[in-house]
């Protein structure tokens, strides 16, 4: 009776550390990191380069910024300021072509277009940022979210051609973390961060750390307050939290975060 007893206090143990081991991210973060975190904001809105990089820099924090050429145009001593800066500068298409539902886009309407002329859009946004700041775009976010041309029987995903252009493409609205492990590039989940208070931000933080995620978050406008805007006040205190090393994230770019798990995925 007393050896069984052994027995099963030994087997539970066993399944315990099994368990223990099956649950541990399997995937490995620089420096000891336990959860990676990106920061990324569409359209080159105003406000992004008239105080939003303003905050970042001032705690040396790299953001992602998916831009259209003839927003940048409008701020362009700015845009020029934030590539300087270090912040990431990528393709959010020439463009921003959405689904004709919405009647702002009803002469750009995704249901009009084809792969060609999809791709005719990036390649030229790729140009004319190129042309504008300097850099060539790398990353890539889908206007709207929404990864379609055509309609009906003849609509096409152009997710494909996204990934032959660009090392990484991002989503929009979408509601969990990345798999570093398994994660496709063309179709990186972004996470909205407008409207949100830090209080909101944390828990989806937390839990990606325990299963060693990579979590992208995606906004527009970077204010105090506003429809479709980041919260300065949020973005704050959200950096503040990230850059305690006791808290084990690290914070970085969509592109060199990408390049990084690109790496790590091709040494196994």
């Amino acid at each position: 009776m007393k050896l069984s007893l052994q027995l099963l206090v030994v087997f539970f143990a066993i399944s315990a550390l099994a368990s223990t081991q099956q649950s541990a991210p399997d995937f490995k973060w620089p420096e000891g990191k336990r959860v990676a975190l990106s920061l990324s904001f569409d359209d080159a809105r105003a406000s992004q380069v008239k105080g939003g990089t303003a905050l970042l820099n001032r705690f040396g924090v790299k953001a992602t910024f998916y831009v259209v050429p003839s927003s940048v145009e409008k701020e362009l001593d700015g845009w020029k300021k934030a590539v300087a800066s270090g912040h990431e500068i990528a393709n959010h298409s020439l463009n921003h072509p959405c689904s004709g539902n919405f009647a702002w886009s009803r002469n750009k309407a995704l249901e009009d277009y084809t792969l060609e002329k999809m791709r005719q859009e990036l390649v030229e946004g790729n140009r004319r940022i190129k042309e504008l700041l300097g850099v060539t775009p790398e990353s890539f976010a889908y206007p709207c979210g929404q990864t379609f041309v055509g309609r009906g029987v003849d609509t096409r995903s152009y997710v494909p051609l996204a990934a032959s252009l660009f090392t990484s493409a991002r989503g929009w609205l979408d509601e969990a973390p990345n798999d570093p492990s398994y994660v496709d590039f063309a179709q990186l989940t972004g996470i909205e961060s407008d409207g949100k208070d830090f209080e909101q931000i944390l828990p989806i933080l937390e839990a990606a750390k325990k299963d060693g995620l990579w979590v992208v978050l995606a906004g527009h406008e970077m204010n105090k307050d506003g429809a479709q805007t980041t919260r300065l006040g949020m973005l704050e205190k959200l950096i503040q939290y990230a850059q305690d090393p006791a808290n084990g994230v690290w914070v970085a770019p969509v592109g060199t975060v990408a390049k990084y798990v690109q790496s790590k995925r091709s040494q196994k």
